[in-house]
């Protein structure tokens, strides 16, 4: 007997001291107050720019809601019961308010109890708003009056929205192009099935590399469920109340788009055979013009199974892409196609030649542009004016050109700079609703200048923009810029002189809301009143601070301190660090500071900026830029770039007087969790870690990740010393991983966690896998916020809060 209590105890001595039954629990207060907080509305403004619509959003879903039934068929999620996006995916509203813009009343929309509707748009007229509502067997239109604030059925559940929202307005705004379920579909074919032999892939000496894609087809029965699923019906549902006009016949319609003028409709098809290699934008495809009974006129594109596109991030497909009708014009098309094969390793002068075509559609296509780098943009103006973006991932290059689309033969170039610095970022041409719907440039009123916005970024902090560009030189003359104290961004250019411009201004204790300003000056207009949804984080101080790492390279962070914190009473704080790598090409721009501490900052969710509550210092976003300066591949050097970050970061908050040196904790989502586990591995600087849907060995991602555009036959050395898995044995910190079990993220499969636990847990490593039932990449459902904030502030309370009692190794 004695033998069997001593094993018992021996036992029981190695079960970890945090087991626990397997359900959901629920963090240490005020977390969870916060958390079930009523989000703060979004905000819409209508076409005209003289109305806001005000929506109240949903609180985050149960995990009942969650546990709808789900498909996952070529890369895309949806629900079967209503056609629609997986609840997972779907952003719900449950209210819905108008408020002039320029003074009045605002008027509450009177909805159905239990109401919940997603996709609001705003018709071009801006008298309307349509909305995809849920209802128990499916997604029915409704639309709301503006001018009485009534709403009313259009159709009943039968839009398909299996590939987005599903509908979009007539120009005229009559009424709206939408997409339906086909009368008569009949029943989906069973999720459960047996099969009739194995599903076969097969390739004949064609090089066809792709990227790690999740939810593809798998099976005969999937290619059954996908067709039956993302087959829909075209139509034309009027505000008058007439039954819906059907356009065609039913096909798997990925996209469809009316032409300015609302003669014509641009429809691209997917087609057999299906692909199981890669999801549904890649699978065959046809695109074409119809008239508005769904006749096939002219044939843009007829593209096979795109899985062979080369990996380089420059590299594209053959043949035309970015399909579009031109915003300023009744009907004319607009594409790009590749001039190199696509292959961005081929020396060429010219990557892509931008085409145009008119109606009727049979005439020659003409050139608009011809690029030395891939088009990235174009944005519409009129016939005289556009401008095109392109830009060069590899340098990270952007060029802007304006062009005359009249006579396109001289097209001027009017910058080109490197889009990853914020310094010197002259902002973007302004664009705006034009009277059929599409998004314009914004011209000023005599037609000689555009409006452009910028962020106006500086060492100080943002401070938006407006200015005044010149068509013929091009130079910019500033027509109104926010100032300090606060930030406040530009939401609207209300009219072509920018006399009047509404915006979002908030402050570190003021939530941001949306102002009337009149750039000749005076004080704003208030137009909400939007509370601050977490007063108990009100006493919370930050500031950034700037540092160098070893090599010279400039870094930032913003630090976070917990309210009524005391230096002279309470102390160095133990503190978590929460990152994200990034890579650059200049080591000066990857060095460049934005104050960013004149911001309102509440948590939600998952947010780390939880641990605030908890006694805790938050060293928020240190900066760990990878650089690979002049045209080295900077992963070549990641782990060593990695560590003067995390070196250099851990210095900077000792030195503030803030951080305890040996209580310090680091952590991070997705690549931030990557890079958590190598920090791990390669470094003692850190008590703990906290990872969550991380990816940890890089060989299963072989054809590229992240801004790793070669693949690990040609780096294998590069992949291999990446990938924390590699250096499992080295981790002695303690390491909690969260991961959602429903991860679609590329690369960031679940088996990740699970091979990386096992891996650890075999060297007798410290660790902790929490598998969140149902959750996607990000987490959604009120159950797994609160169990994600307990596993957190649980691990760094264990682990890193108490005064260490060992010699660190």
């Amino acid at each position: 007997m004695k033998r069997f209590w001593l094993a018992l105890g021996a036992l029981l001595a190695l079960t970890p001291a945090y087991a626990e039954p397997a359900r959901y629990m629920t963090p240490p207060a005020p977390i969870g107050d916060i958390i079930d907080a009523s989000p703060t509305p979004a905000v819409s403004i209508s076409p005209r720019g003289d109305m806001l619509a005000i929506l109240g959003r949903s609180s985050f879903p149960s995990i009942t809601e969650l546990a709808e039934p789900e498909l996952r068929l070529a890369g895309i999620r949806m629900n079967p019961r209503n056609n629609g996006p997986a609840n997972a995916r779907t952003p719900w509203l449950r209210t819905l308010s108008f408020k002039p813009v320029n003074g009045g009343p605002e008027r509450n929309v009177r909805l159905p109890k239990g109401f919940r509707f997603a996709s609001p748009r705003w018709s071009p007229d801006g008298r309307h708003v349509a909305m995809m509502v849920d209802a128990p067997t499916g997604l029915e239109l409704w639309s709301v009056d503006v001018s009485t604030a009534t709403a009313r059925r259009l159709t009943g559940p039968i839009l398909n929205a299996a590939f987005g929202a599903g509908y979009n307005w007539r120009p005229d705004s009559t009424g709206l192009m939408v997409l339906l379920v086909p009368a008569n579909r009949g029943p989906a074919p069973s999720t459960t099935y047996v099969p009739e032999g194995p599903a076969i892939q097969e390739n004949l000496g064609r090089a066809a590399p792709v990227r790690t894609y999740q939810d593809l087809l798998r099976n005969a029965n999937d290619e059954a469920l996908f067709a039956h699923y993302f087959t829909s019906q075209l139509a034309l549902v009027g505000l008058d109340g007439k039954p819906a006009r059907r356009i065609g016949k039913p096909a798997i319609i990925a996209a469809a788009d009316l032409s300015p003028d609302g003669r014509y409709i641009l429809q691209r098809h997917l087609q057999r055979p299906f692909s199981y290699a890669v999801p549904a934008n890649l699978f065959a495809a046809r695109t074409f013009v119809s008239d508005m009974n769904g006749n096939a006129l002219h044939v843009v594109a007829d593209l096979p199974v795109l899985d062979n596109i080369p990996t380089p991030f420059d590299a594209t497909h053959e043949g035309p892409r970015a399909i579009q009708w031109r915003a300023d014009a009744d009907a004319t098309l607009a594409w790009v196609e590749a001039r190199d094969g696509g292959d961005s390793r081929r020396e060429a002068s010219l990557r892509d030649t931008v085409y145009m075509l008119s109606a009727p559609f049979n005439g020659s296509r003409t050139t608009l542009i011809d690029l030395p780098h891939r088009l990235s943009a174009i944005a519409w103006g009129r016939n005289d004016v556009a401008i095109v973006y392109s830009r060069w991932w590899q340098t990270r290059t952007e060029t802007r050109h304006i062009v005359n689309p009249a006579n396109p033969a001289t097209p001027r170039q009017l910058l080109q700079r490197n889009y990853q610095d914020r310094y010197n970022d002259p902002g973007r041409p302004s664009l705006k609703t034009d009277a059929r719907g599409r998004s314009v440039l914004q011209f000023t009123p005599q037609g000689d200048a555009l409006l452009v916005e910028g962020e106006g970024a500086r060492r100080e902090g943002m401070f938006p923009f407006v200015d005044r560009m010149d068509l013929a030189t091009g130079k910019a003359t500033r027509i109104w810029q926010a100032e300090g104290p606060g930030y406040e961004a530009i939401a609207g250019i209300i009219d072509d002189s920018a006399t009047q411009l509404l915006t979002s201004r908030q402050s570190p204790t003021s939530p941001p809301n949306y102002f009337l300003r009149r750039t000749a000056g005076g004080a704003p207009t208030a137009l909400t009143s939007f509370a601050d949804p977490a007063p108990q984080f009100a006493g919370v101080t930050k500031r950034t601070i700037a540092y160098k790492r070893k090599d010279g390279v400039a870094l930032s962070g913003t630090l976070y301190l917990p309210a009524g914190y005391d230096a002279a009473r309470d102390g160095r704080l133990p503190v978590l660090m929460w990152a994200y790598p990034a890579e650059f090409t200049d080591a000066d721009v990857a060095g460049q500071v934005v104050d960013e501490a004149n911001r309102f900052v509440r948590p939600n969710g998952t947010s780390h900026l939880f641990a605030l509550t908890q006694g805790y210092a938050v060293f928020d976003d240190p900066k760990m830029p990878i650089v690979g300066a002049s045209g080295t591949e900077a992963n070549d050097t990641y782990i060593e770039q990695l560590v003067m970050n995390a070196e250099a970061a851990v210095e900077a908050v000792v030195a503030e007087g803030i951080a305890d040196r040996d209580r310090i904790a680091v952590g991070g989502h997705s690549y931030g969790a990557f890079m958590t586990a190598n920090l791990l591995a390669h470094t003692d600087l850190f008590r703990a870690g906290i990872a969550r849907s991380g990816a940890y060995n890089r060989t299963l991602t072989p054809f590229g990740f992240q801004a790793e555009q070669r693949t690990y036959w040609e780096a294998a050395d590069t992949y291999t010393r990446m990938s924390p898995f590699t250096f499992a044995n080295r981790i002695r910190e303690p390491i909690l991983m969260i991961h959602g079990e429903n991860d679609s993220n590329a690369g960031t499969f679940p088996i990740q966690s699970d091979r990386f636990y096992a891996a650890l847990k075999g060297h007798g490593a410290t660790v902790r896998l929490a598998i969140l039932p149902l959750e996607d990449h990000g987490y959604r459902a009120r159950e797994s916020m609160l169990h994600t904030q307990w596993e957190m502030i649980r691990w760094l309370d264990t682990y890193v809060k108490p005064a260490r009692q060992t010699a660190r190794r």
